[in-house]
């Protein structure tokens, strides 16, 4: 692992460096081949917001933030493409909730920085997209045991997050505390404030991954809408596209998912992958609940459907 990400490192900074330089991308520079080449440092715009509220730009300890997060992110090619290609599948799912929330869009790099749009599970157990704890889901909602864990639900848990952020923006009055707030928790950020007597993200010291948190999600929102002007040449049909998909309503127990797949045209594999949120390989559902689980449409599975985006 570590030999193959150095050699796709290596080969990504003579393909950034010859971007920053002005020269022709279709003549780009070749490891070995004797032409000099060097890392360059990141441009940061003169104006940067998170929300629409304006990152202080003019504080040297602001810049420095923003960019350490800039450089972290651009210089690691091979984590930051596979993230733009993902967002280009999930982000549409995750703005169509946001706008029903009325929350700004920015907000969708929030997932970025907390899971890198994967089903991941941190060490203290927060879980998928949003990252969020079992007591959080349950109290917002949604259902988590051992057959059905919601949290795993890409829409669901956005509206959870939605939720979540509203009542922190209700609280603060300001988007970037709210999503400060999202990463230490209201609690958190509270005791911060009565302490040093501030209610600005920008004056306040707090733990190192709250503290470069508004910064690396505002890193990945620089990067991914102008990829080019920090090196990164990705086609449309570099892109993971959206995969069209039906619904299957179920009210009543499934004996066995592989089963359920395989009569519907799809395999267990592919059914999970659809629906995280299905922890077993079946469901007793003795509540009689409609569950609606999705399926890809035909076809889509094919490496070909990508240039029909």
């Amino acid at each position: 692992m570590a030999v193959s990400v150095s050699g796709i490192f290596i080969l990504a900074v003579f393909l950034a460096a010859k971007g920053y330089s002005g020269e022709s991308e279709n003549d780009p520079v070749v490891p070995g081949s004797g032409e000099s080449f060097g890392v360059y440092g990141v441009e940061i715009p003169e104006q940067v917001s998170f929300a629409g509220e304006p990152m202080p730009l003019d504080l040297f300890d602001v810049r420095e933030s923003l960019d350490r997060e800039m450089l972290s992110n651009t210089y690691f090619h091979s984590q930051t493409i596979r993230l733009i290609k993902l967002a280009n599948r999930y982000f549409p799912q995750i703005e169509a909730v946001l706008r029903e929330n009325l929350i700004p869009d920015d907000f969708k790099y929030l997932a970025v920085a907390e899971s890198g749009l994967s089903q991941a599970v941190s060490p203290v157990k927060a879980v998928g997209f949003w990252q969020l704890l079992k007591g959080t889901a349950q109290e917002y909602g949604l259902e988590v045991n051992n057959e059905v864990d919601e949290r795993y639900h890409i829409i669901k848990s956005t509206q959870v997050a939605c939720d979540y952020l509203i009542e922190s923006y209700r609280k603060y009055g300001s988007w970037t505390m709210a999503a400060a707030s999202y990463n230490a928790g209201r609690r958190g950020i509270d005791r911060q404030v009565e302490r040093q007597k501030t209610t600005d993200y920008y004056d306040l010291l707090l733990v190192e991954e709250t503290a470069r948190y508004i910064y690396r999600v505002v890193a990945f929102k620089l990067i991914f809408e102008n990829p080019e002007t920090y090196g990164f040449h990705i086609s449309r049909e570099d892109l993971y596209p959206e995969i069209p998909t039906y619904v299957v309503k179920v009210d009543s127990a499934v004996a066995h998912f592989a089963d359920f797949a395989r009569a519907n045209g799809t395999n267990y594999k592919i059914l999970k992958y659809f629906n995280p949120w299905l922890r077993d390989t079946g469901l007793t559902n003795s509540r009689g609940k409609t569950y609606e689980i999705l399926l890809p449409e035909q076809g889509y599975r094919r490496a070909d459907a990508y240039g029909e985006q």
